[in-house]
This record gives structure tokens, C-alpha cells and sequence, in this order.
């Protein structure tokens, strides 16, 4: 059987046809978790903001003017979402657990590289304009083709190979000195 097209999907959502929420739902969460955790630099926070976007998107499906641009729309929400809950956690300002403390220990020594590659790797994605860093997460982490990331994020493919290209250069030379001895 042939894949529904995200138009197909968000008109039997809209008719009320729970399966086809759902399946834009499994379609795109990889998609929305990439970009959240890009603008939250959180892996829960991500989690929040992606939940609360695929609810909000449910609720305004009738908002997406363009049902064959869903993605895009989608992807809009999950951005917007995600600089709230930012916006939100920033006015709490909580202290956060430290990696360290998981219950999981795979040793202390690959524990405190692991931590130390993760707050660096964070750090050089932190430093990227968020453009860059949602086209990276998306292309290097979830295996996006520039034309997909092109049709979701609303640019030129060109500019979405710009952006690649730019963002791994910056991120080489953050990552040059990193010392992989763990």
C-alpha cells in the first residue's frame, strides 16, 4: 500500500480519524524532538515541548492552511513551543541534576568523559545560530535530505547545504582540540 501524503493524513485527522493524527504523530516526532531539543538543549524539555506542540497541533489542525505543509507547520510549533517553555524554565531557575547522578553507572571514568564530551558537544551546538543547529540535528541525527529539511524549514536547498556546511565548520573547529582518550 502506498504512503498517505501528510495532505491525505491531516484531512482524515481533521474528519476526525484519530489514525491519521497518529500517523503524522509517528511520521514526525523524531523530526520534533530534533528540533526542540535544539532550541532547549534539554532532553526532557524537548520531550515537554514536543508533547505540548503535537497537542496544540491537534487542537488548531484546522490552522494548517496548507495540509501538504504540515511538517513545516508542525515544525513552526514545536520551535515556538520549545522558546517558551525556555522563556518559562529561565524565569524558574532551578538547579539542575547533574549527569553524574544517574543510577546507570558504567564506571566513573567513562561517566565524567562521557559528561564532559556531552557539555562540549552541547556547548558547540549552543554556539550555532539556530538555523544551523536545528538543520544539523535534523540532517546529521535524524538522516534528513537536504530537499526534506529545504520543504520543512521553507528555504532553498542551497541554503539549507549553506547552513550544513557552515555549522560543521564551526563545529570541527570547536570540537578540533577534544581529546578522545575514554
Amino acid at each position: 500500500m502506498k504512503e498517505r501524503s501528510d495532505a491525505q493524513l491531516v484531512i482524515l485527522a481533521r474528519s476526525g480519524d484519530s489514525d491519521g493524527f497518529e500517523e503524522l504523530v509517528r511520521r514526525y516526532q523524531r523530526a520534533a524532538y530534533a528540533v526542540a531539543l535544539g532550541v532547549t538543549g534539554k532532553r526532557q524539555d524537548a520531550e515537554d515541548a514536543v508533547q505540548e506542540s503535537f497537542l496544540v497541533a491537534l487542537e488548531r489542525l484546522d490552522d494548517c492552511r496548507n495540509p501538504a505543509k504540515f511538517a513545516g507547520w508542525l515544525l513552526t510549533i514545536v520551535r515556538n513551543r520549545s522558546r517558551n517553555l525556555v522563556r518559562r524554565e529561565s524565569l524558574r531557575g532551578g538547579e539542575q541534576i547533574p549527569v553524574s547522578a544517574r543510577t546507570t553507572d558504567p564506571g566513573p571514568d567513562r561517566v565524567a568523559h562521557l559528561a564532559a564530551l556531552r557539555r562540549r558537544l552541547r556547548a558547540a551546538l549552543d554556539g550555532l545560530p539556530e538555523v544551523q543547529r536545528e538543520i544539523v540535528l535534523l540532517h546529521d541525527l535524524e538522516g534528513w535530505k537536504h530537499s526534506e529539511i529545504a520543504d520543512r524549514l521553507g528555504m532553498p536547498s542551497g541554503t539549507v547545504r549553506s547552513h550544513l556546511h557552515f555549522a560543521r565548520k564551526a563545529l570541527r573547529a570547536e570540537l578540533a582540540d577534544w581529546k578522545n582518550d575514554g
